[in-house]
């Protein structure tokens, strides 16, 4: 009986909702929902992005590939323009053989334990993106700094030339992913000062799941040498130092190094109508690490892009604004290709009428973050309401980092990131599992439905969402949001308060 009262309520207010909803704008988003869930190329799309062209790092042949199937795509799916803008990376880089074997002997701190013979086994690791590579290095001591508090560090004592071994946590939540990111700036600093030869991460996935982080901002090479340890092998170095045995390390890190680079992004357009000079931005990021393909991260999203278009066209409708698809490169090196863009297009962002973005695999999405904006919140949930039959239906105020619609609203943009569930995304992030195999293609059909409904009815308003923000305006809603905290942790803060991000007036 609860039940049947809940769907009742549901019903009601859906009902509400659609009944304040114009019946154009109903209509409009009947017929672009309708076209996206038509059959479409999506599937093989996203194949020959995955399977035939694979993991996508700027500097790369693969990304140029990448790049090449953009613009491709877009042309096929009706797009009245098609071009690509260019932006510097400071550094190229590759990963070469990292190799790292370990070693122990001795006697163990329980006396009544026999010493053990000569124990030897070889690592399973990748180099962390961007680090510096490292020569050859034999017989280099391993210390266990814990999880790298500065209580681990003075407990380790001296770590000067040694390797350190930072411990972590099973990845479960978004809040671990993040906590895995803002936790490994301060190790760095700390290994630097105390003179460490490397750092050594263990994994936060088990079942020797290894994956790519950065811990480098701006594609600059990083401070020091690091790898990422099958959290297995990392476990098991860390119980031979508990257990009082001496572990060394044989460690080679062969990172190919180079200077600046080209990379682009790729710009389709739908002309609008009778303000055409004003635009909507549905974007997603086309590159990706290269251990897996980047199927969920974010060759999907890439992929749902193309086909939003190709549903907008498919419609016959044509919007009052301009909607400009753009899929970003360089944004796993911090978010550059977008950064890239914004700042590009900045005399114009006056003009900008909301930037939607998609980037957190095929888990069902539940609403949007709006970065801080509550003024757009009557009319987004309006905009939505026609999205309540795939499940989406809250609006955050949250101000997210993390992704491409992150400079945009540091310039006072209206924004809106997908608000995902989990599913799959977070076992596979970033790892060498994140491939085809794993998108849920229904799901993804509907993303297409929610981002070229969204999109349409954002651009199609008789007025923009809400204008852009001043400066003040943004650092009022960073504090509001106690989004200054995570600038600070994440060591942004310095940079919005100088004037390196954001909107400069």
């Amino acid at each position: 009986m609860r039940n049947l009262k809940v769907l009742w309520l549901c019903f009601i207010l859906s009902a509400i909702c659609l009944a304040a909803t114009p019946p154009a704008e109903t209509d409009d988003a009947a017929r672009i929902i309708q076209a996206a869930l038509q059959p479409s190329p999506l599937e093989s799309n996203l194949r020959q992005l995955t399977d035939e062209i694979g993991g996508r790092v700027p500097g790369t042949p693969a990304m140029q590939r990448a790049i090449e199937w953009g613009v491709r795509m877009f042309k096929d799916a009706g797009a009245d323009s098609v071009q690509t803008e260019e932006f510097t990376i400071p550094h190229s880089w590759a990963e070469g053989a990292t190799e790292m074997t370990v070693s122990a002997t001795g006697t163990a701190l329980d006396p009544k334990l026999m010493q053990i013979p000569k124990v030897e086994f070889r690592v399973r690791c990748v180099s962390i993106a961007w680090a510096p590579a490292l020569a050859p290095a034999k017989h280099v001591p391993v210390v266990d700094v814990g999880k790298g508090s500065p209580a681990d560090f003075k407990k380790a004592g001296d770590i000067s030339g040694k390797v350190i071994l930072v411990h972590s946590v099973v990845l479960k939540t978004w809040d671990d992913l993040f906590a895995e990111y803002t936790n490994a700036p301060p190790v760095i600093t700390a290994a630097m000062k105390g003179k460490a030869k490397a750092v050594a991460f263990i994994a936060t996935r088990e079942h020797d799941i290894l994956y790519r982080h950065t811990n480098s901002s701006e594609g600059e090479i990083d401070r020091l040498p690091q790898v990422l340890v099958a959290r297995e092998d990392g476990e098991r170095i860390g119980r031979l130092l508990a257990s009082g045995h001496p572990v060394w390390a044989d460690l080679s890190i062969p990172n190919q190094l180079g200077g600046p680079i080209k990379a682009a992004n790729v710009i389709a357009e739908i002309k609008g109508g009778e303000k055409s000079d004003e635009f909507v931005i549905l974007g997603a990021h086309l590159d990706s690490w290269e251990l897996g393909t980047g199927a969920l991260d974010n060759g999907c999203n890439a992929a749902l892009v193309v086909d939003a278009l190709r549903a907008i066209k498919a419609s016959g409708l044509k919007p009052r604004r301009s909607i400009r698809f753009i899929l970003f490169s360089g944004e796993e090196e911090g978010l550059l290709g977008s950064r890239a863009y914004a700042v590009a297009h900045r005399p114009e962002l006056d003009k900008a009428a909301g930037v939607i973005i998609y980037d957190a695999g095929t888990g069902k999405t539940t609403g949007f973050s709006v970065g801080g904006r509550k003024d757009v919140l009557d009319t987004a949930q309006r905009l939505i309401a026609p999205l309540q039959q795939f499940g989406v239906t809250e609006l955050k105020t949250d101000m997210e980092w993390g992704t491409d619609h992150f400079d945009f609203m540091l310039e006072g943009v209206p924004t809106f990131v997908a608000d995902q569930e989990e599913a799959n995304y977070l076992e596979n992030y970033h790892a060498v599992s994140d491939t085809y195999d794993k998108v849920d293609f229904a799901q993804l059909k509907k993303h297409v439905a929610e981002a070229a409904e969204f999109s349409f009815a954002l651009a199609n308003l008789p007025e923009k969402i809400g204008p852009r923000f001043t400066r003040p305006q943004i650092e009022r809603s960073l504090r509001e949001t106690h989004t200054d905290e995570m600038f600070k942790a994440f060591g942004l803060w310095d940079a919005w308060e100088s004037g390196h991000l954001g909107r400069q007036k």
